[in-house]
């Protein structure tokens, strides 16, 4: 190994974990996990989930070579990655076992078919004091320098991880395996059964599609299998790095691992606080790490993996999780309940997330259910025909049990769906929510076809929570800020989370810093759902609302511009290196840290400006075509920029294109930060809408958001008038955007009566409520700095992270 890759091996330990890029560390190119196996305990005493993971893995294919005797191997110099790469240097990752320092984390134990058989159990339901049994003392590995220098090291993604054990499973040992061996015998030397149970996961990780249910069964029994000789491991800042000793390539690595570990109460992937009825909870926020405090795993996006999970916790707490099933509880003993979830669809570890509460569901009575569903009758596929032309061709993702090749699948304009919130949140729910969900699913079904997700479940999250809202698969994280002031913040927020299952999802961003491919494609799609789901609303209505819409997300990227950084305005901040990974697979997420630009919307606001641009030179119709046959073409793959802007080019009529090329997209949109040029010659033709000119006592939702941000303008305001403007729109009454606008007015006018008001919202909409404490402050009065101070400190304990983190920086 030369100085320069030893050196590169050696940055991990350098990375400051507050610094403004993320690491994804682990080596995906050499080897890449199928599927994940989780065995948790929740223990909401000592805040840790505790348990094991086991990771089935397959060698990444640029590395697989097949010997003359039919073997997979890998030579040990990967010299068909040279080839492959004749420009980029060489990197294969080892590990000199010299430079390990007297504290790295690693344990040595002898190669060993019998040593774990104490710790399996069939039913994989053992307490923790059962696991720790098993574990064996470990000698000091620091002094290896007799193992050799070039043993292969897998690394994984690995945050705020206690990692207590990880070792080899012997899936070998699995009742009914040999039939993933072929005329390979059970018995033999070491090295035989080595290569035998690798086959044995390289058969199990490529079944066929119609054979998912097998696969499941198997992956269930191979992860309870004993283990058979613990692996040398290190953890660092980011990552957890695995090595057997002797094994110099990825093909000849063990497939199957197992890990176990546990969550520290500080670790930044979950967060345990209260929900609304002061009960305790646990649940992944959505972190800018991801899940890899939560458990070991391939970040990356390319690491597309499927996964299943039992999670055991106290009998009064319900699980909630990504999961194509509706898990039904099995108490395991007096007081203690497992939760039991797994998908089919291979995605990224970071979609992954679980919740864990006093949730209640809240159900509505049947008759109104049946009304509500009565609805989907009136929704139809546009361009029926065209589509089903399109489900006669074969998906271009890895095989799964795909729902757009399903008949049944593609007739559902509502898949089964389910609420969940605390207790004291319930009625809110039941007033709107359950009512809106049907509607906006058959909206969402109407505009893109086919969902790409069985099922749907719906939580209020605590209010801690530090966005609107949330989208994984199978499950939507809501704020209880979008309850409260009618059905408007509720449905359009609702529509922006379903979008997200086709875009952020389904189909994902080969690249993490394309945000927009996400975000963009939801916010333009939320105002088409939401038309759609109001169901009454006449062609000049709709059209009113969207040309509303657009002047206060123009006046809201306006802003945003005028007061970040210029570089975090970029949506494509790596350019033509977008979508480039280093040899091993390891790459970085730029500006994935930085505290602040949680809080931004630009990969929102001008991703849904160039889609509407867009929509507005091809048309409407033509353009939700093209975005079906996206969707169709692409859905359970990962997309570049130029892989939608290319398609969609493609289908608009030669007079149309004029100017229109990828590259002047990327040019005009995508590489640069500011408005866009084409929109600036857009910006003042939203103020002749006719929903922008009218005032009356009757106002929309967004009409008032922009009646006071008109107001904000306004120097000076008197009392009376702030009086009076908050009784004749009930301003107290009405949802968390308008509200946030009063909050606004109130402080910079210092309308002493309004002080409760933005003391409650600071309380219950944190989602929202971080960029207040930033005006209280800049106004250098001592009332309302006082009152910044007195939220913060009541609010900080069970606040988000980041946002903490960035308020803090306005206050002290």
């Amino acid at each position: 190994m030369n100085m320069e890759n030893a050196q590169q091996m050696n940055t991990e330990t350098h990375l400051d974990p507050m610094k403004d890029d993320l690491p994804l560390m682990a080596n995906t190119s050499y080897m890449l996990v199928k599927h994940y196996v989780l065995d948790l305990d929740v223990d909401f005493k000592s805040k840790v989930v505790e348990g094991s993971i086991v990771l089935f893995f397959e060698t990444g294919s640029q590395y697989r070579k097949t010997s003359s005797a039919g073997k997979e191997c890998c030579q040990s110099q990967f010299d068909e990655t040279c080839k492959m790469r004749a420009s980029e240097p060489c990197h294969i990752p080892m590990i000199n076992v010299s430079t390990c320092s007297s504290k790295t984390e690693c344990n040595d134990f002898a190669v060993s078919g019998k040593e774990e058989e104490a710790t399996s159990d069939e039913n994989s339901n053992h307490s923790n004091n059962e696991q720790a049994s098993g574990i064996s003392s470990s000698k000091d590995c620091c002094d290896l320098e007799d193992r050799g220098n070039k043993d292969f090291l897998l690394v994984l993604d690995c945050c705020d991880l206690s990692v207590l054990k990880v070792e080899e499973v012997d899936v070998a040992a699995v009742s009914g395996i040999e039939k993933f061996t072929r005329s390979a015998k059970l018995t033999g030397v070491s090295k035989e059964l080595e290569n035998l149970r690798n086959r044995i996961v390289r058969e199990l990780v490529t079944l066929p599609a119609d054979r998912w249910k097998e696969q499941l069964y198997y992956f269930t029994h191979c992860s309870q299998a004993p283990g058979c000789g613990e692996l040398l491991f290190s953890t660092g800042t980011w990552s957890l790095e695995i090595r057997k000793s002797g094994i110099q390539t990825p093909a000849d690595f063990p497939h199957a691992i197992r890990i176990w570990y546990k969550t520290k109460p500080e670790g930044r992937s979950v967060t345990w606080t209260t929900d609304q009825s002061g009960r305790p909870c646990v649940y992944t926020m959505g972190s800018p790490i991801n899940n890899r405090a939560l458990f070991p795993c391939q970040e990356p996006p390319i690491a597309l993996s499927t996964w299943q999970a039992s999670v055991r916790t106290a009998a009064d707490f319900v699980v909630l999780m990504s999961g194509e099933n509706s898990a039904e509880p099995v108490q395991l003993q007096e007081g203690i309940l497992s939760w039991y979830y797994y998908v089919s669809m291979p995605m990224p570890a970071s979609t992954f997330t679980i919740a864990v509460g006093c949730w209640q569901e809240v159900k509505q009575q049947s008759f109104k259910q049946k009304a509500a569903i009565g609805t989907n009758t009136e929704f139809s596929l546009p361009s029926s025909q065209t589509d089903l032309r399109w489900h006669e061709e074969i998906c271009g993702h890895v095989e799964y049990p795909c729902r757009f090749q399903n008949p049944a699948a593609r007739l559902q304009a509502v898949i089964p769906y389910r609420v969940f919130a605390p207790w004291c949140l319930m009625e809110s729910c039941e007033k709107y929510l359950l009512q809106l969900i049907p509607q906006c699913l058959s909206a969402a079904y109407a505009t893109l076809g086919t969902h790409p997700f069985s099922r749907l479940d719906v939580l209020i999250v605590p209010s801690n929570f530090s966005s609107l809202g949330m989208a994984s698969p199978h499950i939507i994280f809501l704020s209880q800020s979008v309850l409260p002031g009618g059905s408007h913040l509720c449905g359009t927020r609702l529509c922006h989370e379903i979008a997200h299952a086709w875009f952020g999802l389904a189909i994902g961003a080969r690249d993490w810093t394309e945000e927009w491919l996400s975000e963009g494609f939801a916010t333009f799609l939320e105002d088409i759902f939401w038309a759609r789901a109001q169901q009454q609303l006449s062609h000049d209505e709709i059209k009113g609302q969207q040309e509303l819409k657009a002047l206060l997300r123009w006046r809201r990227l306006r802003d945003e511009v005028q007061n970040s950084e210029e570089e975090l305005q970029v949506l494509r901040p790596k350019k033509e290196s977008t979508g480039e990974l280093s040899e091993s697979g390891a790459s970085v997420v730029k500006y994935g840290l930085k505290a602040e630009k949680i809080f931004m919307q630009v990969h929102y606001l001008k991703g849904y400006f160039l889609l509407r641009s867009l929509a507005r030179t091809i048309g409407e119709v033509s353009y939700l075509a093209s975005l079906r046959k996206f969707v169709f073409k692409f859905h359970g793959q990962l997309v570049l920029s130029q892989d939608f802007l290319t398609m969609l080019l493609e289908d608009i009529p030669k007079q149309k294109q004029s100017e229109l090329t990828v590259e002047s997209i990327f040019q005009n949109w995508l590489d640069t930060s500011g408005i866009p040029k084409p929109l600036l010659e857009e910006g003042e033709t939203w103020k002749e809408c006719q929903l922008v000119q009218q005032v009356s006592s009757e106002l929309l939702p967004d009409q008032l958001v922009l009646l006071l941000e008109f107001l904000l303008e306004e120097k000076t305001l008197c009392p009376r008038i702030l009086q009076c403007l908050e009784r004749t729109y009930q301003l107290r009454e009405q949802d968390a955007e308008v509200r946030h606008r009063w909050c606004e007015l109130v402080i910079k006018h210092k309308y002493e009566p309004g002080y409760g008001d933005i003391e409650r919202f600071l309380r219950e909409d944190q989602a929202m409520g971080v960029y207040l404490y930033g005006e209280l402050m800049v106004n250098e009065d001592a009332k309302q700095q006082e009152l910044a101070r007195k939220c913060f400190a009541a609010a900080q304990e069970h606040m988000d992270a980041s946002s903490a983190k960035v308020v803090a920086e306005m206050l002290f």
